[in-house]
């Protein structure tokens, strides 16, 4: 029997399609026209071919500022995935604890990256600063403003306070869909509490945590608005990542074409980097 397409079905999806096209693909495609021509202004254009991209990649502003977002997204990775299992290891699964701690992971969330940048920036002033002006008190020398390591250190505390929730409110999802029963095998054997982690609670976390891992790394390798407002991308260049040198080209130097080739440089490096981790951490998977 011959089936009959509805063809209308189409018409339901048109209106997200051409949202699609409005807000990503005619943004992109005028990106990708800038990186491949110059001008000499009066809206008149030129073609250049590929020599913004080479002028970028043969940038040691750009390397620079690439190895320290790889430096800064390892760094967040390394501390929020642990510390989020942990957290959700130690959360209740049962009682009105849940709802108080659910909340409490989720209020981070909740707060504008702005406003974050100019909380810590508060928080971490030597003089009104009650975090900066306790270190400062210990006799510890401290200044986000002329120190790089201490901005470092400043930008990735606040990256962890922001976004280690995420992680946590993933692992406890993996954690709660685990049967009962996988825990009663476990006490009848008398297994630790380290091999019921590794054998029962990690296996199933696997999925979750690939999906905070490849969340955390895109977020983190395009931050912006956090530490620009702490540190405006210094002290010198300490801070300054991708997406900060990326504004300052195209909005604080009005740099278009080489603006537009880093971008897209950066967009494939972010894609390249999250296929490689996802290919890695599902493979065992496939050969399961």
């Amino acid at each position: 029997m011959n089936k009959t397409w509805n063809n209308k079905a189409w018409f339901m999806i048109l209106p997200a399609m051409l949202m699609v096209m409005i807000s990503a693909v005619i943004p992109l495609m005028t990106v990708v026209n800038y990186s491949v021509q110059d001008t000499f202004g009066n809206n008149e254009f030129f073609w250049n071919g590929t020599e913004w991209f080479r002028e970028v990649l043969e940038s040691d502003r750009f390397w620079g500022a690439l190895v320290r977002n790889f430096a800064f997204s390892f760094t967040i990775l390394l501390i929020e995935i642990p510390l989020g299992v942990f957290i959700a290891l130690h959360m209740p699964r049962k009682g009105i604890g849940v709802s108080f701690c659910l909340v409490l992971m989720a209020l981070p969330l909740l707060i504008p990256w702005n406003v974050v940048g100019t909380i810590f920036q508060l928080l971490c002033r030597t003089d009104i600063g009650l975090v900066g002006y306790a270190i400062a008190s210990l006799g510890i020398p401290y200044s986000y403003a002329a120190d790089p390591k201490d901005a470092w250190i400043t930008v990735v505390v606040m990256d962890v306070w922001h976004w280690s929730s995420l992680v946590v409110l993933l692992a406890y999802a993996g954690l709660v869909s685990i049967p009962d029963a996988y825990y009663q095998a476990a006490r009848i054997d008398g297994a630790s509490r380290w091999s019921v982690f590794r054998y029962i609670q990690l296996p199933k976390m696997k999925r979750v945590l690939i999906i905070a891992f490849l969340l955390r790394f895109m977020d983190s390798f395009m931050i912006y608005t956090e530490p620009f407002v702490v540190t405006g991308g210094g002290p010198g260049t300490s801070t300054t990542f991708l997406s900060i040198d990326l504004v300052k080209r195209a909005i604080g130097q009005f740099d278009l074409g080489p603006a537009a080739a880093m971008s897209i440089i950066y967009f494939l490096i972010i894609l390249l980097v999250s296929w490689v981790f996802y290919t890695v951490m599902t493979s065992n998977d496939e050969t399961a």
